[in-house]
C-alpha cells in the first residue's frame, strides 16, 4: 500500500506545490479546498498524472469542530495517513486598534484551532497504524517578524509555532515527527495575487 499525504488547502499556492512534490515521491494525495473546488480538481489532475491516487474533499476550518471531520473522510477513502501538511489559513488586515473581536477569532479558529484538530485526527490515526508519521505546520515568516496591520495573523502564526513545538515533544515517542515551515509572502488568492 502506498504512503498517504494529506495537504490542507491544496487547491493553490504552497499547498498545491506540496501535493505535487509528494505525488512525485509516490504518495497518494488527499486534497482539501475551502472555496476553490476547480483549483482542487486541477491539483488532483496533476497529482494523478504522476501515477498516484488523489481524493478531494471540502474543508471548512471556520466551522469547528465539525469542519475538521473532512480529514477523517480523506483518511477513510485513502486507507491511512503518513503525512499531514497543515497549510490551511486565513488572514485579515486591520490596524490593531480597529480589529474586531470576531475577525480576531476567525483567524485563530482557522489558523490555530483548525491545525490543532486536524493534527489530532492525523496523529491518532498514525498512532493506531503504529508506523509513525510526519506533521508539517505551515506558519509564516510573520511568526518571527510581525506584519503591520495584521496582529491576528501574526499572533496566530506565533501560536501555531508554539503548538508545533509542544506537539513535537509529545508525539516523538510515537515516531511522529512534527516540524514547522515559515515561508515568506507567496502569490496566492489569500494574498490577493495570482499564483500562475
Amino acid at each position: 500500500m502506498a504512503q498517504v499525504a494529506i495537504i490542507t488547502a491544496s487547491d493553490s499556492g504552497i499547498g498545491k506545490e506540496c501535493a505535487l512534490l509528494l505525488a512525485q515521491q509516490g504518495f497518494d494525495i488527499g486534497i482539501t479546498w475551502h472555496s476553490d473546488e476547480e483549483g482542487a480538481k486541477d491539483t488532483a489532475r496533476e497529482v494523478v498524472s504522476h501515477g498516484v491516487r488523489a481524493e478531494i474533499v471540502q474543508l471548512d476550518l471556520g466551522k469547528l469542530p465539525e469542519g475538521a471531520q473532512a480529514l477523517e473522510k480523506l483518511i477513510q477513502r485513502l486507507g491511512r495517513i503518513d503525512v499531514l501538511v497543515n497549510n490551511a489559513g486565513a488572514m485579515t488586515k486591520a490596524p490593531f486598534l480597529d480589529m474586531a473581536f470576531d475577525e480576531w477569532r476567525k483567524i485563530f479558529t482557522v489558523d490555530v484551532d483548525g491545525a490543532f484538530l486536524c493534527s489530532q485526527i492525523a496523529a491518532r490515526q498514525m498512532v493506531k497504524q503504529g508506523q509513525g508519521g510526519r506533521i508539517i505546520n505551515i506558519t509564516s515568516v510573520h511568526e518571527h517578524t510581525p506584519l503591520p496591520d495584521a496582529s491576528a495573523y501574526t499572533a496566530a502564526k506565533h501560536a501555531l509555532g508554539g503548538l508545533t513545538k509542544a506537539m513535537a515533544l509529545e508525539l516523538v515517542r510515537h515516531k511522529i515527527l512534527v516540524n514547522a515551515v515559515a515561508p515568506g509572502a507567496i502569490a496566492t488568492p489569500m494574498n490577493g495575487m495570482d499564483d500562475s
